[in-house]
């Protein structure tokens, strides 16, 4: 039996194959978790401010949630269905994500995760639009399976044998590093234009869909301005398209708006994904679509073993629960307001931060060694992340040069543990040095 941090690390070095990547130099191996905290084995503390990537909502081990799925075994509730079957659970789960959603989007459709979330919107798009094509933008990430792979922007996460027609990337609206050399002040827009000028240029003048996080989460918390969402859900329209808004990092409320950030900023999408928050840990995810978009799927047979299954419906019902019962998303747009407030501090302390950006609990610090060049701090995250590890901080990364700390704890994170999170980063900047000019 493997238990030492050692013994697993040495397993999975030998059997796992080479994408499974540790994030420290020592892998940590976690075994206990409580609202904001996680423990290693040796019973160390650690604030956790990447809320399990991204994927813990309502807090660790929420008491509720726990009573929820104790009573559930208690009672022998079926633990599998499928959705051959009826569950109140999954029904209930529906209504719930509707109630929230934006005005016209009426069918939900329940999958094991983001990826496959995406994967299904993509079938759905194509099925309604009987075109292919799909348009992602540059640094964006959908998902690790074959299609949503394929509508990533960033070569990291393609691979040789990844098929890629009827997919075409558009330019980033990326304002810290504009690739038209604009700034906000003097911007027309080109980054949505350039949408249009890719379907004009690189598909065969319509397409399936076109497919925008609202806050761009593996390419490094790009948060673009509103008027580009309306811009492009028009583009996407005026040449035969659905909106796909990928909010499997930002929904449930952290952005600290309404629940989806789409309805937030006024996009007027066809279909929402998501996953990641929604389980608050377990494997569920979704996608929410207008009636006319998923009319073209009724001659079709669509199946997963797994998604709408009990347990992951319930958990999911339970911490949307929580996150109204407890006001959390109000929270979540107090303390990234709090915590934004500091980082921006922090970033007059230590050149080493180019760029402070995200909404509420989606937060982004992008590292570079000089502010001028803004060249790529890629070596000085790294080692951020080691040092704030040390000091009992979990924090993430990402970018696609890899050198944006992301900021993303649960929703239930309180004025204190912002403070430390602030504290333990300023440490931990002062501890490397500030090697960039400003």
């Amino acid at each position: 039996m493997a238990s030492t941090t050692e013994e697993i690390a040495n397993i999975r070095k030998k059997h796992f194959i080479k994408t499974v990547h540790h994030y420290f130099e020592v892998p940590l191996q976690l075994v206990r978790a409580k609202g904001c905290y996680v423990y290693d084995e040796e019973e160390r503390e650690y604030l956790d401010a990447i809320g399990g990537i991204v994927c813990i909502s309502a807090g660790h081990n929420h008491p509720k949630i726990k009573e929820q799925l104790k009573t559930m075994l208690e009672s022998d509730e079926i633990q599998h269905t499928s959705v051959l079957y009826l569950n109140r659970y999954v029904a209930e789960l529906a209504v719930a994500l509707l109630e929230k959603a934006p005005a016209g989007l009426d069918r939900v459709s329940f999958t094991n995760s983001g990826s496959e979330a995406n994967e299904l919107a993509f079938l759905a798009a194509r099925q309604a639009t009987g075109e292919g094509f799909i348009v992602n933008l540059r640094h964006s990430y959908h998902g690790g399976t074959s299609g949503a792979l394929a509508a990533s922007g960033m070569s990291t996460w393609r691979f040789r044998a990844q098929p890629t027609s009827s997919v075409t990337s558009a330019v980033e609206p990326y304002c810290y590093r504009c690739p038209f050399n604009k700034k906000p002040d003097s911007c027309a827009l080109e980054c949505a234009k350039n949408v249009e000028s890719t379907i004009e240029t690189s598909t065969n003048g319509k397409i399936a869909a076109l497919i925008v996080e609202p806050v761009m989460g593996v390419g490094g918390f790009i948060s673009p301005p509103q008027e580009y969402f309306t811009a492009v859900a028009n583009i996407a329209h005026k040449y035969g398209g659905k909106y796909i808004s990928d909010e499997v990092q930002t929904g449930m409320g952290r952005s600290g708006g309404e629940f989806f950030l789409t309805k937030e900023l006024g996009i007027d999408a066809d279909m929402i994904t998501m996953a990641k928050g929604l389980g608050n840990g377990a494997p569920i995810g979704a996608v929410l679509m207008k009636t006319e978009s998923s009319e073209s799927l009724g001659d079709k047979f669509h199946f997963n073993t797994f998604a709408g299954d009990p347990y992951q419906a319930a958990q999911a019902l339970a911490t949307i629960k929580i996150i109204d019962d407890e006001a959390l998303i109000a929270n979540a747009r107090k303390m990234g307001a709090y915590l934004k407030e500091g980082l921006n501090d922090l970033m007059k302390r230590h050149a080493l931060i180019g760029d402070v950006r995200g909404r509420g609990l989606l937060l982004g610090l992008e590292l570079v060694k000089d502010r001028v060049s803004k060249a790529f701090a890629k070596e000085e995250t790294v080692k951020i992340l080691e040092q704030c590890r040390n000091r009992g901080m979990l924090i993430g990364k990402g970018g696609y040069r890899g050198n944006v700390i992301r900021i993303a704890p649960p929703l239930s994170i309180d004025r204190a543990q912002c403070e430390r999170i602030i504290e333990i980063l300023d440490q931990s900047f002062s501890a490397i040095g500030n090697s960039a000019a400003s």
